[in-house]
């Protein structure tokens, strides 16, 4: 019985760092990315991934809550997470705006 608990707080370890991550991941996207993949809005997910990690801490694996916590998280990763990063920039917030292509004098056009 041993091995078994064992396994099972890897598990919930494993779930707990899995939807930590994909609410840091959620936090840096822009929030304009959200509405230009037609997905739910920026506060939505940060409140569901919200919820999924505090469940995840607080109740034991074999309770189904973390189970619907994780299938949230795991929805957040393989459809929205990809479609975020697809945008130009990958989605991510930019400290100061502009362009991708500005350099630090200005935009850099290649030459052109």
């Amino acid at each position: 019985m041993t091995g078994f608990n064992n396994f099972m707080a890897l598990l919930s370890l494993a779930l707990i760092l899995f939807s930590a991550f994909a609410l840091i991941d959620a936090a840096i996207r822009r929030e304009d990315g959200y509405r230009a993949t037609s997905k739910q809005t920026k506060p939505f997910w940060l409140i569901i991934l919200g919820i999924a990690f505090v469940v995840n801490l607080i109740f034991p694996i074999l309770s189904f809550l973390p189970i619907i916590g994780a299938v949230a998280t795991i929805v957040y990763m393989v459809d929205v997470r990809p479609a975020l990063r697809s945008l130009p920039g990958g989605g991510r917030t930019r400290r100061g705006g502009g362009s991708s292509s500005d350099g630090p004098y200005g935009p850099y056009n290649g030459g052109r």
